[in-house]
């Protein structure tokens, strides 16, 4: 059974979640006859909340549009969940380190004490196994490609390409953003190109909107296209290589765009894309640990390739 308190704060959190709610609707969430929303909905005008009704016999409340609420109120469930979002956003570098932990203090500072026991059990023992980004990208383009994708709104970008000297200026059509694989992507339809790409946000230097609108495809999958397009990349190579050193030393010597580290039992896993293999066997013989190939066969051979050139090399009188 609702207390009145309790019916009092539901009502509050109905109106403030949809712009329109039935009386009708409102007395069966709340449990109480149409008549009982009346006392109540009259309760918040006396806290001076403005609801503001439309008579007759579907009539419904709202919130004046605009309005600013007090402060949310969350159950302990919806506490633990948002603890637990805020170190998956610090874990993936998603967002400053300050704003995470400034944001968790301040909820912090206001939860009963067994509650905060709990989410101070979660900051000590709790480790998340998400990889983290591999390229670091400002929340504000996030916010602002996902805004764009939302709103349906054109961009204006400066990319540069996988080559430093390529930069190109763009207008595309956001139609979704995805990070996998320790990167931000943003699936896009490109004006420059005439056709669908994809961006890594990493290479975004600037960005601005653009006074037009687009209407994407319906129920287009961006993560589905993204894996997809790698998948099928003509003349490209996976590569998944087991490197036997600590995670440190190979982050120190792996460019971030080379691929993707990953901390395995036994060492460090490489994950990466190439369109040759004989630069990626010559860039692991330089890196300075003992390696094992899990894929593909066919760098194995590229490595023994070169090491028999070489071994030919150290034979040859000097």
């Amino acid at each position: 059974m609702y207390s009145p308190t309790t019916r009092l704060l539901t009502l509050l959190e109905l109106l403030q979640s949809r712009s329109s709610v039935s009386g009708s609707e409102l007395a069966s969430r709340l449990e109480v006859d149409v008549r009982s929303v009346r006392r109540y909905v009259t309760m918040l005008r006396d806290l001076g909340i403005p609801v503001e009704s439309e008579k007759g016999r579907y009539g419904s409340y709202g919130l004046r549009p605009g309005f600013r609420l007090p402060p949310l109120m969350f159950n302990n469930a919806e506490i633990l969940a948002i603890i637990l979002g805020l170190l998956a956003v610090r874990q993936i570098g998603l967002a400053a380190a300050p704003g995470v932990e400034s944001a968790a203090a301040k909820i912090e500072r206001v939860l009963p004490d067994d509650l905060r026991d709990h989410v101070r059990a979660m900051h000590g023992v709790l480790t998340l196994d998400i990889r983290a980004a591999n390229a670091a990208v400002a929340p504000e383009l996030i916010a602002a490609f996902s805004l764009s994708a939302y709103l349906r709104q054109r961009l204006w970008i400066e990319y540069r390409g996988a080559r430093q000297s390529d930069i190109t200026e763009r207008v595309i059509d956001v139609y979704g953003l995805v990070y996998h694989a320790g990167f931000w992507y943003a699936v896009s339809y490109c004006h420059l190109r005439r056709g669908l790409r994809i961006f890594r946000l990493d290479r975004v230097y600037r960005h601005r909107s653009v006074d037009a609108t687009f209407k994407p495809p319906a129920k287009f999958d961006a993560l589905g296209y993204l894996l997809n397009s790698i998948a099928n990349m003509p003349g490209v190579w996976e590569i998944r290589v087991l490197l036997k050193a600590d995670f440190d030393f190979a982050r120190a010597r792996v460019p971030n765009d080379l691929g993707v580290l990953e901390e395995v039992e036994g060492g460090v896993l490489l994950r990466a894309y190439s369109d040759g293999l004989d630069w990626i066997a010559r860039f692991l013989i330089n890196l300075g640990c003992a390696f094992d190939v899990h894929h593909p066969p066919a760098l194995r051979k590229e490595l023994r390739k070169i090491a028999r050139s070489v071994l030919r090399m150290a034979a040859e009188p000097l």
